[in-house]
């Protein structure tokens, strides 16, 4: 593998996405893999001004404001992109904590394949693993209570809301042909089934 191979995990909040990253890396470094650890919104130099547009967003619900919401993020992912995603070593595992797909639970008003073509539009990198990250929404709601953060989502207040965005994110999971991991049991199963995942991409290439 000449190039880094670039894995994105998205889902709905209180999914355990950053406990099935630690886990994910701790298996693959055993195995002498590099592996680089990136987030989305550590890598965005620009988070400041497009949270500040999703607090508008979330105060004043509108398809237009959401729209620019949408073109904003796409426009980071093109910066990670180029600025990022170039910079990192060959033969090596990226590890992206949430990317594009993550839009699909988040956004209610624009369509995702409106916002997918935002990004293709700015060349923003296409993962080569999608992996959609879900759980029941009463669980997943009931991780993220138990959390000393909470929920911290600017656009889930209500159980209801959360429901709808694992539903929609289910739903372009399937569409997309996204890997579907459901990270209701142990830790240990979901790591697994994500790893087996990324060992055959890597035979593949």
């Amino acid at each position: 593998m000449s190039r880094p191979l670039f894995v994105s995990l998205d889902g709905p909040k209180g999914v355990g996405k950053t406990t099935l990253l630690e886990a994910i890396t701790k298996v693959l470094r055993s195995d002498n893999i590099k592996v680089i650890r990136l987030c989305e919104k550590k890598s965005d130099p620009f988070r400041r001004e497009t949270m500040a547009l999703v607090n508008r967003l979330a105060r004043n619900p509108s398809m237009v404001l959401e729209r620019e919401v949408c073109a904003r993020f796409a426009d980071s992912r093109a910066w990670i992109s180029q600025h990022v995603l170039t910079k990192q070593p060959p033969n090596s595992i990226i590890l992206m904590d949430r990317w594009y797909p993550s839009d699909a639970a988040f956004r209610r008003m624009v369509p995702f394949a409106e916002i997918l073509q935002l990004n293709i539009d700015r060349n923003v990198q296409a993962p080569d693993l999608h992996v959609g990250v879900v759980t029941a929404p009463e669980i997943s709601w009931a991780r993220a209570a138990a959390r000393t953060r909470g929920l911290s989502s600017t656009v889930v207040h209500k159980l209801e809301d959360h429901v709808a965005c694992t539903q929609s994110f289910e739903r372009a999971v399937a569409e997309h042909g996204w890997v579907l991991c459901r990270n209701e049991g142990m830790i240990e199963h979901a790591t697994l089934q994500v790893v087996n995942e990324i060992y055959k991409l890597l035979n593949d290439l």
